[in-house]
């Protein structure tokens, strides 16, 4: 047999064994935890992170993540957005109904990501959607933090939408930390401030603004994460960008990026499974 035959079958066995990979990693999360110290935590609580699900079911009516989620005992829940697709169409059944079942069971506060803003800004092609799943979600006891803040405690916790030219393809717009005040207000400076903010790719502002911790998704993990490389493509065709996944700091402020629970456009995930957040938030020991 011609060499390149042989290597010409290798390379075929070697995508559809890929490709068998991530139809598996797709269908199995992992719960993943964090730990989150500062002085401004008066009162230790839990909480839970889910982002980018893009209608993803792991079970019927996501009764395994349902299950995961009760098992990490939240005090409340935090949404990041990209719950469903919005393309051509919209469905947002799924979302809809996970969101709805763990307000039955938790507070949950739910922060837009560039999915549910493209259904917001696009009537001439959703129609009314965006409202009517929004009034749905709030009729369940959703917090809506669209470019808003909710107080619980020690907590500040505000949702960004940011626009549409900070998701551009290749090169998007800079934003700067006085544009996140423009669109979400001050940061809370007493509290542990909390910001959730789609897009991971603008660190330097959220914490310039004041956020404490930002919680963030967006990038699906880079889609392929490759050892030591980390994740290779972004959403928004950038590669091997740091902040695909993961913990960071920057002045004594964090942020967590989720690798998100589901895909689209692109449907691959390779030794990146979907992620569930789980972040312990502690008082800072003072000595």
């Amino acid at each position: 047999m011609p060499m390149r035959k042989i290597w010409l079958g290798a390379a075929c066995l070697a995508a559809a064994g890929g490709l068998l990979r991530s139809e598996y990693e797709k269908r199995h999360f992992v719960t993943e935890e964090f730990q989150i110290l500062s002085e401004k935590i008066r009162r230790e609580r839990t909480f839970v992170f889910l982002s980018d699900l893009h209608n993803q079911e792991f079970g019927p009516g996501n009764r395994k993540l349902l299950k995961a989620v009760e098992a990490a005992g939240p005090d409340f829940v935090l949404i990041g957005g990209d719950m469903m697709v919005t393309k051509d169409t919209c469905e947002t059944g799924p979302a809809l109904h996970l969101t709805r079942e763990l307000a039955a069971r938790y507070p949950v506060y739910y922060g837009n990501g560039n999915h549910e803003t493209r259904m917001r800004d696009k009537p001439e092609v959703y129609g009314d959607h965006y409202g009517r799943y929004m009034e749905a979600v709030r009729k369940a006891g959703v917090v809506c933090l669209s470019d808003s803040t909710a107080v619980d405690g020690d907590l500040a916790i505000t949702g960004i939408d940011l626009p549409k030219k900070y998701y551009k393809k290749f090169r998007p717009a800079r934003l700067t930390d006085r544009a996140v005040e423009k669109l979400a207000g001050p940061a809370d400076r007493e509290r542990f401030q909390i910001l959730l903010a789609h897009s991971p790719l603008f660190f330097d502002a959220y914490s310039r603004w004041g956020a404490d911790l930002t919680l963030a998704g967006h990038f699906h993990g880079g889609t392929i994460r490759l050892p030591i490389l980390g994740g290779v493509m972004t959403p928004q065709y950038q590669f091997f960008l740091p902040c695909c996944g993961g913990e960071f700091e920057r002045d004594g402020r964090k942020m967590i990026v989720s690798r998100g629970l589901g895909t689209h456009s692109i449907p691959i995930r390779f030794n990146n499974k979907p992620q569930l957040v789980v972040v312990h938030l502690k008082k800072k020991p003072t000595f």
